[in-house]
């Protein structure tokens, strides 16, 4: 009886609702699955269709097909939803299953399954029709409402079923495109591909060809095919050692390269000590115009008798006697070594090699009162007098604490010695006075000098060169504890290799740097400042391997003054102390670099010296 009220109640209902159309999910705060879905029912025949909200819900038949179990949400009292009806409170008590779980599953699970499969929108709204579904209202209980054809999506809006299509028609095209099996193709041709070879192929060497010559010296093996014995290896290492510091005092005059016993080398030591000397007076008588001093330069020439190889190692020195019969040239090598070849005798018995020094000797001069007396300084702290006539190398003076680098004539008679060092001190020496020590010890503002210069005539002044500043100090000033120079000349920008007064009245002075540049001041005056003049444009950079250059006045013109030139072809240039080129001495057995060149003080004879210990000798034809 109740049932027949219910159904009664249900197609009153239905009469009063309009038909509406829903195309979302509605929630509701008291059921967790509800949407308003339609309703159709039954009465005279005639099918209405009535729209309300109640929850999912599956038939028995339903569960039993799905094999489902009762939600949990069944028992609980909020999942109950409370239906009016023709004005009277009806409570509709159903439980919420899983039926969402179980449609998104099943909708997961269709898009897997191939595109025949799929229904069209026309097929679900059949169904949906077709099928419907029933809401049963009971006080007491309740059956669950049968939902036929739940696979065809028709609990879903069209939204959904649209959205469900689009997966599976994206789905299918990137199935259609097959780039899984297009990847695997790809692996398969990278794996198969195999590098090329980088290794080039040797040819096989046949048996009887012949192989590269070799160097039987570098093997080792005697001409007749027989080996030679191994060389000792002892004396080796004792030449490669550094030359030890020779003995203190005098040392005898023994050439290395010929027999002590030579009869030609002590007729020679004669004849040295017999040469006479060249006095101030017969050098002042030789000064001519600059344009008799061109045409005598013109006429010296170089040829191979004039060059040959005295030391072993690099010139460091160069010194000319004054002889006028005689043309002698003595050398100091960075070895210690000192070379002294006498052009006289044109053979290579006029070469003799001395060992008077262990390291380089930096500066060598033949004595103004007697020439034959050769004095010679070493950075092994050392300065010698070789003398001709004793045929020694006696020890004038020697401080191997402060390493000398060049020495001087204070006095006319070569009687005392002004020695500069490489640290900036300054000694005196006397030769007159026992021993080897000096007389005083100065100190000066240099922190390095290169190179001591006495002026000619006023000789209590002298010059010095060091790094970057030249100075002009006075002898009677100098002091123990620091010495303030007169004069200094602060044009020099880099390394000043030599700064010297010209030879006989001491006007100018002439300054070599490593700026590429010479220049020449006018020291007519010594007062507080020295003009500067002239400043020629000259490459100076040697290197490593090559000595530096040193501009030297000529004794006989002191305004013309000498030095190397790194131009090609090789050359010596001769410059005036206004600039202007006088005259460039080369030739074709000059092949080389002469750092260092210096002039007879009567004769038109130069000297130049190399860095591999060779000397060239430009003189005039009527010398030869």
């Amino acid at each position: 009886m109740s049932g027949c009220n219910a159904e009664a109640e249900e197609k009153a209902g239905s009469k009063q609702c309009p038909q509406v159309q829903v195309n979302e999910y509605k929630e509701n705060g008291n059921c967790a699955y509800t949407s308003l879905r339609p309703i159709q029912t039954t009465t005279s025949g005639k099918t209405a269709k009535a729209y309300c909200l109640s929850p999912f819900s599956l038939s028995n038949s339903k569960r039993a097909r799905f094999k489902l179990s009762t939600s949990p949400f069944e028992s609980h009292p909020n999942n109950a939803v409370a239906c009016k009806k023709t004005g009277r409170k009806k409570t509709c008590r159903k439980g919420v299953t899983s039926k969402m779980k179980a449609v998104s599953s099943k909708a997961e699970s269709l898009l897997l399954k191939p595109p025949v499969d799929a229904y069209t929108d026309s097929e679900l709204r059949h169904s949906s029709t077709a099928e419907s579904v029933t809401l049963s209202v009971d006080m007491g209980s309740s059956d669950e409402d049968s939902a036929p054809g739940l696979g065809d999506f028709s609990e879903l809006s069209p939204y959904e079923r649209k959205r469900l299509k689009n997966i599976k028609e994206n789905a299918n095209f990137f199935a259609s495109l097959e780039l899984s099996e297009s990847a695997a193709r790809l692996r398969g041709m990278i794996k198969k591909r195999q590098p090329p070879e980088s290794k080039r192929k040797r040819p096989k060497k046949k048996e009887n060809e012949i192989g590269c010559r070799r160097s039987m010296r570098l093997l080792k093996v005697d001409p007749l095919g027989v080996s030679l014995p191994a060389a000792p290896t002892q004396p080796m290492l004792e030449e490669e050692e550094e030359n030890p510091l020779l003995p203190p005092g005098p040392l005898e005059m023994i050439p290395e390269n010929q027999d002590d016993s030579n009869e030609l080398f002590r007729a020679s030591l004669k004849t040295w000590a017999d040469m006479s000397k060249t006095s101030n007076e017969r050098t002042k008588e030789g000064l001519s115009s600059i344009k008799s001093y061109k045409a005598n330069l013109s006429g010296m020439v170089i040829s191979e008798a004039t060059v040959r190889k005295v030391t072993r190692g690099a010139i460091s020195s160069v010194a000319l006697h004054p002889s006028e019969v005689r043309t002698l040239v003595a050398a100091g090598a960075k070895s210690g070594q000192i070379g002294l070849w006498d052009l006289t005798r044109q053979c290579e018995d006029g070469v003799y090699v001395f060992y008077p020094h262990s390291q380089p000797v930096s500066c060598l001069y033949f004595s103004p009162t007697n020439p034959a007396h050769l004095l010679s300084l070493s950075y092994d702290g050392t300065l010698r007098c070789g003398d001709f006539s004793s045929a020694v190398f006696e020890e004038v003076y020697r401080n191997e604490g402060n390493s000398p680098s060049s020495f001087d004539f204070l006095a006319k008679d070569a009687s005392t010695l002004l020695v500069g060092h490489w640290d900036g001190h300054l000694s005196l020496v006397d030769r007159r006075t026992p021993g080897t020590s000096h007389e005083k010890f100065f100190n000066s503002s240099m922190g390095k000098i290169r190179t001591v210069h006495v002026h000619p005539v006023s000789r209590q002044y002298f010059i010095t060169a060091g790094l970057r500043d030249v100075h002009v100090y006075d002898v009677r000033c100098l002091n123990s504890r620091g010495s303030q120079p007169m004069i200094s000349l602060a044009e020099h920008s880099k390394s000043i290799a030599s700064a010297y007064f010209s030879p006989v009245t001491g006007n100018r002075v002439v300054t070599t740097c490593a700026d590429c540049k010479l220049r020449v001041f006018d020291s007519s005056s010594l007062s507080s400042q020295i003009p500067l003049l002239t400043t020629i444009r000259h490459n100076t950079i040697t290197g490593r391997w090559l000595t530096r250059f040193q501009a030297v006045w000529d004794p006989k013109q002191e305004d013309c003054f000498i030095v190397g030139s790194m131009a090609h072809p090789r050359r010596v240039e001769v410059f005036h102390e206004t600039g202007e080129s006088v005259r460039s001495l080369s030739g074709d057995c000059l092949v080389s670099v002469c750092s260092l060149s210096v002039m007879h003080p009567t004769r038109y004879v130069l000297a130049g010296g190399n860095s591999s210990g060779r000397l060239h000798v430009f003189m005039s034809q009527e010398s030869f």
